[in-house]
């Protein structure tokens, strides 16, 4: 592994919403990171007393559920799905513009991640104040405005300004899209709904690597920008149509510096994760990024205890349902998404496989999440999801241990059954346990809670890279991985055979502590208890 790749899997990683991903790029394999940062933030106390009791301006505001899950859900698969089409049109771009597939061009990636980790917050507190309507609306037009200028970019400066641009957009697409779908439906539908809406997000993982091959083979990189283009119209004209949520505007003081800080602290952890590796973890700018996140981090705490109405209410997290599950998920993420991560190494160093059947290998996984999640969400609306979750990771924990077993002689068979059984696990724990969060916070704080959530998917998918990525280094794996590309025409026998051990030894360390993560949040996710003290949205109620 060496030190220019790393950066790139963590900038696209995510962001998916799944830690799964099927890009077969060898800059960067992982899905996107997006959903990160904290949104929103409760309006009042007496508007959750105006919710209990629906006025005939809730009903007039109400917009039908299902048209909510598929606007919602569809804005979302097209920010995914432009994460895994530029994964794969990477090299293509670096081409374009004459630079190597390092450097400035990882700030196409990096740039649109930090973007996202430092605003989303911001958007998410603005969609409690002003309605989410508004800002996903708002998300739409400059997500797809971005995606324009992407496209026509003459240079590659002007390529990582509009990427930011887009960033933006996607970040207000992605910090309502969870609030959305819980305040529409109510709470005996809502694990399946949560569900449903994963089937979009695992869709635009699978087909973005397949869809942006095409595209930049037929006719350019351009086009997996403005690929999204009519979806983008589309949905903003039916959001602007079916939506019908009110304009409002509470009468609060935005808390600007604690949203500031979490904004930087946020980002500079971000970006001290995606360029780790290639600054090195005892670098002065690594440790000089990490302080500026401990810092600003620390300062928000401090802050958000004293503000009359903090970004993030401390009492939100002192419920143990919803802590607890919050810290289930993070480590979910932290174990599994080293999965996409060093799974490519695997496939194309140690196997010899080329990007397109190395892509098509991963599949299995977002297919098997997108098969099980509303399952696992609907029976969670049926029975609670108190032993759902930590069944789930409990069997992605039993899929981990059978990925540490891969070898260069590990059949196709083996590998399809090792992310079946993780894909399984996952599906079954991310629904239910999405479906607790949500429902642990108030009516009135759907919007933090969504955030927070968005916010353990980014922090654990970078430690992901992070932890992954130095244990299969430190036992030699991406030296032997890089050895046998580089010299895959003239290594003997032997030479061959010492480095496959190696790469297998780092692989196999790798996974066997991503398996004891995965433990661990089995033993959290026994830890937050029952739902009883979860508060069910109330149908009706504003979108």
């Amino acid at each position: 592994m060496s030190k220019q790749k790393q950066p790139r899997r963590l900038a696209d990683a995510d962001v998916g919403m799944f830690g799964a991903e099927s890009s077969p790029s060898r800059s960067a394999p992982i899905a996107l990171v997006v959903s990160s940062a904290l949104c929103g933030q409760a309006a009042s106390r007496q508007a959750h007393a105006d919710v209990a009791t629906p006025t005939p301006v809730d009903r007039a505001e109400r917009a039908n559920k299902w048209v909510v899950l598929a606007l919602s859900g569809t804005a979302t698969f097209m920010t995914t799905l432009d994460a895994s089409i530029v994964n794969i049109g990477l090299p293509s771009i670096a081409r374009a513009f004459g630079v190597p597939l390092s450097g400035n061009i990882e700030w196409v990636l990096i740039g649109y991640l930090v973007v996202i980790a430092a605003v989303l917050l911001t958007f998410g507190r603005l969609a409690d104040m002003l309605g989410r309507k508004p800002l996903f609306l708002a998300g739409l037009a400059v997500f797809t405005l971005g995606s324009a200028f992407c496209g026509a970019a003459p240079s590659l400066g002007t390529l990582i300004a509009a990427r930011c641009f887009q960033g933006l957009g996607a970040a207000a697409i992605l910090c309502v899209n969870v609030a959305m779908i819980t305040r529409s439906f109510p709470a005996a539908e809502r694990g399946r709904a949560l569900g449903l809406n994963m089937i979009l997000l695992a869709l635009g993982v699978s087909v973005g690597p397949t869809i942006g091959g095409i595209l930049t083979q037929a006719l350019s990189w351009r086009w997996i920008f403005y690929v999204n283009l009519p979806i983008g119209a589309l949905v903003l004209f039916a959001a602007w149509r079916r939506l019908t949520e009110r304009y409002h505007l509470e009468r609060q003081r935005f808390d600007l510096p604690g949203a500031a800080l979490l904004a930087t602290g946020l980002a500079a952890l971000t970006l001290g994760l995606s360029f780790g590796q290639e600054w090195g973890w005892g670098s002065l700018r690594f440790l000089g990024s990490m302080g500026i996140a401990v810092a600003a981090l620390a300062g928000a705490a401090w802050v958000e205890r004293r503000v009359p109405a903090p970004v993030l209410d401390p009492a939100l997290l002192r419920n143990r349902v919803f802590a607890f599950a919050n810290v289930s998920f993070m480590i979910c993420m932290l174990a599994l998404f080293a999965v996409s991560f060093l799974l490519p190494f695997y496939l194309e160093e140690l196997q010899g496989f080329d990007t397109l059947r190395s892509g098509l290998l991963l599949t299995p996984l977002p297919l098997t999440l997108a098969l099980v999640a509303p399952v696992s969400g609907a029976l969670a609306d049926r029975v609670g999801s108190r032993w759902l979750a930590p069944l789930g990771l409990a069997i992605a924990c039993a899929g981990l241990l059978l990925l540490s077993g891969l070898t260069q002689a590990s059949s196709i068979a083996y590998l399809v059954l090792c992310l079946t059984v993780t894909g399984i696990g996952q599906g079954l724990f991310q629904s239910p346990n999405a479906r607790a969060i949500m429902g642990a916070a108030p009516p009135d704080e759907l919007g933090v809670a969504s955030g927070v959530l968005a916010t353990g998917r980014v922090i654990g998918q970078s430690l992901s890279v992070a932890v992954a990525g130095a244990v299969f280094t430190s036992f030699g794996g991406a030296a032997a991985g890089a050895a046998l590309v580089a010299g895959r025409e003239t290594l003997s026998v032997e030479q061959a055979r010492a480095l496959q051990q190696t790469f297998v030894t780092g692989l196999h360390a790798a996974f066997v502590v991503c398996a004891v993560i995965a433990a661990l949040g089995v033993v959290t996710a026994l830890l937050r208890g029952a739902e009883e003290g979860s508060r069910p949205s109330v149908p009706g109620a504003r979108r």
